[in-house]
């Protein structure tokens, strides 16, 4: 069976204006660009998906509840713009600041690649093929980790000693083959 290749998004800082635990439509405002570079992904063939760290849950800022809730509402602002993000896998945990059952390690926090994994697993993904983009540098890591070969920092620094990833400025820099 042909594998798929994929469009990772990190949310806050990629698909979102990271304001810091957001978990309000009211506080959700969209990256410029955001829902043309996921059409243009969906038409080249690619499955995208949401792989995001909400420590936010974890530190008792918000539920998980909370956090669907935003995420349903995300998905209908992008099927008014005639398309869809096909899954979404988060992280509520955090080993130092996390709260009760939250306060643990987790493969699946980047820059761990767990959520990666997983989600080629479900979705039938071809890694090295795939595409990853975030706002830190733990995404990139968590891209590399997985075996990603086209890792985006946006807005990332060109002169950190990590050197396996693209900077970007803009959503419309991203090359999808």
């Amino acid at each position: 069976m042909k594998k798929n290749k994929a469009l990772f998004l990190d949310r806050d800082g990629v698909i979102n204006i990271d304001y810091g635990y957001v978990y309000k439509k009211t506080d959700f405002h969209f990256l410029e660009g955001i829902f043309e570079l996921v059409v243009r992904a969906k038409k080249a063939g690619y499955c995208v998906v949401v792989v995001t760290n909400q420590a936010g849950i974890g530190r008792g800022h918000y539920t998980e509840g909370d956090f669907y809730h935003l995420m349903e509402w995300v998905n209908e602002q992008f099927a008014m713009h005639s398309t869809v993000i096909d899954a979404i896998y988060f992280c509520p945990y955090h080993a130092e600041q996390g709260i009760g059952e939250y306060k643990q390690e987790s493969f699946f926090r980047k820059p761990a690649p767990g959520m990666l994994l997983k989600a080629a697993k479900e979705h039938n993904i071809d890694l090295p093929s795939s595409i990853i983009i975030g706002d830190k540098i733990s995404d990139m890591q968590a891209g590399h980790a997985a075996g990603i070969r086209q890792l985006y920092w946006l807005g990332g620094d060109p002169h950190h000693a990590y050197k396996d990833y693209r900077c970007i400025d803009k959503l419309e820099e991203i090359v999808l083959n």
